[in-house]
């Protein structure tokens, strides 16, 4: 059965209901003619998402006026539409790619200079060893049994060095940052300055004056990968000790609906602690659905255009008058909007209640058709077999329906695709989970990072901090986090010095008699 096929007959409006709503639309979109006459002739267009069978036109979400049906009886108006750019959008899109390549530039350049210059130390304590026997071999005093010890213990020390600085530093970058990372530019300067050092000595003091002690020479590249060794522990305790004990609280707050949640840190700075904050963010906040948001708008819309004025004066004194009139009228509506909001809610949250019921027995009589066969079993009747995608087609019809309208109903259907479903049955079937485990996904929106990542994935950030990004946090700062649809909050607070005072209890003073008195029972 073509799963795709089944479910688009569901969608099939009948023509009574099509001319009325496609009525209702023309006269929905159209506008009087104005003084600027191009403008009154340009077309609307409603593009519909690709590859969206199962929700319907994602434009159609933002009104509110729409009954449950609304996905069967939509109506697209298409017509000739003006595309034009303006000197401002060039400027941002030429902007925009100017900052991404100077993003590039900088981190390749970054990994360049610190690439460059573990080589260059890795290979300064063989350089060490290996010139004096290069260059002036016949007048080296013989290595001796402690010479030759030494050199086992460069080799292991430098392989130690080496898986070091692999799990250290050699790691995937999770993220641009504005600014250099501090701690990482000081030990690079560090490291180069140490490296510098040594090769300025080595040139002075052995290379100009040939030295024929080898084993001092040996000795020397010895204490250089010791000295390396201690800027690595130095490395460890910096940027991964430094920031395990907890002495911040931060509360972040997204914008938009006030949705929060607190979180401990350690010493890091503004730009890092804005890292840590987008990680938690994608892992422990709902996703962000904006049509929730909607309704209070189009509440209050709908209240002020109930309003109606009528100017008895004539049209020239028509000016303060009018304003005091409206402000009024809407104070006076003000006064019994919460009714309405209460049933408003009431009855939304009884169409979901239903919905749900529908849609959990849809789904429990869906799942009694599939049954796991055995390998005994198999055998016995292999043109009946299907792979768990086949069994997800088959049995997703007759769920198709009633999850459509749930998602619909709790404003969902822009983050569930129908093949993203038919994965998710498909899994489930796969690994013998309950139609319960199924619906969970449904039921109770999850993380951001559970749904479709092109659906909710911002490329970009953007810190906003009256502090230097590149500063420690302290208590009292506060930083925003924007992306294009809403921004975090962040508020930094100090865990505060906690006192704790002992007091010893005796075990033998633990002893107690009975209180008799005249008016009890006992």
């Amino acid at each position: 059965m073509d799963t795709e096929s089944t479910y688009s007959g569901y969608s099939h409006y009948s023509g009574h209901s099509k001319k009325a709503h496609r009525q209702g639309s023309r006269d929905r979109h159209k506008s009087p003619r104005s003084k600027d006459g191009s403008r009154s002739e340009k077309s609307v267009t409603i593009q519909t998402p690709p590859a969206e069978p199962l929700l319907g036109n994602e434009a159609s979400r933002t009104e509110e006026g729409q009954d449950d049906n609304w996905g069967e009886t939509t109506t697209a108006i298409t017509g000739t539409s003006e595309h034009s750019i303006s000197q401002e959008d060039i400027a941002r899109i030429s902007k925009d790619l100017e900052d991404s390549v100077g993003l590039d530039c900088k981190r390749y350049l970054g990994l360049t200079v610190a690439a460059v210059l573990g080589l260059l130390v890795f290979l300064t304590p063989v350089a060490f060893i290996l010139l004096p026997q290069i260059l002036w071999r016949d007048d080296l005093e013989p290595c001796g049994t402690v010479c030759e010890g030494l050199f086992i213990s460069v080799a292991f020390k430098l392989l130690i060095l080496l898986i070091g600085t692999w799990a250290l530093f050699f790691r995937q970058p999770k993220a641009d940052i504005p600014r250099v990372f501090v701690f990482r530019a000081l030990l690079l300067v560090l490291i180069f300055l140490f490296v510098f050092s040594y090769w300025l000595f080595y040139g002075v003091r052995i290379l100009d004056s040939k030295d024929t002690n080898y084993q001092g020479i040996v000795q020397y590249a010895v204490s250089l990968v010791d000295a390396l060794l201690f800027i690595h522990y130095l490395a460890i305790v910096l940027l991964e000790l430094r920031q395990l004990q907890p002495t911040f609280t931060i509360k972040v707050v997204r914008s938009t609906d006030g949705e929060s949640r607190y979180y401990s840190l350690g010493h890091l700075s503004i730009q890092r602690a804005a890292l840590v904050v987008l990680e938690n963010y994608y892992r422990d906040f709902t996703v962000y659905n904006p049509t929730l948001l909607t309704a209070s708008k189009s509440r209050a819309a709908k209240h002020m255009a109930g309003l109606k004025v009528y100017n008895v004066d004539g049209p020239g004194n028509n000016g303060a008058g009018q304003s005091r009139a409206m402000i009024a009228a809407a104070a006076r509506r003000r006064d019994s909007s919460h009714n309405e909001l209460y049933y408003e809610e009431a009855d939304h949250e009884r169409r979901v209640r239903k919905r749900r019921a529908r849609l959990v027995v849809a789904v429990e009589e869906a799942f009694t058709h599939i049954k796991r066969l055995q390998v005994e079993e198999q055998q016995k009747a292999p043109g009946e077999m299907m792979d768990p995608r086949e069994a997800a087609q088959a049995i997703f019809p007759s769920m198709a329906r009633a999850l459509q309208k749930y998602l619909r109903t709790t404003r969902q259907q822009h983050y569930h695709s129908m093949e993203s479903i038919l994965q998710h049955l498909s899994f489930c079937i796969a690994n013998s989970m309950t139609p319960k485990a199924f619906l969970e996904r449904y039921l109770n929106p999850g993380p951001t990072l559970q749904y479709d990542r092109d659906r909710w994935f911002s490329k970009q950030w953007t810190l906003v901090s009256e502090e230097a990004v590149t500063s420690g946090l302290r208590d009292g700062i506060v930083f925003v986090l924007k992306c294009l649809d809403f921004s975090l909050v962040v508020n930094v607070k100090k865990i505060p010095f906690i006192k704790l005072s002992e007091e010893f209890v005796d075990p033998k003073s633990h002893k107690f008699v009975l209180r008799l008195q005249s008016e009890t029972s006992v």
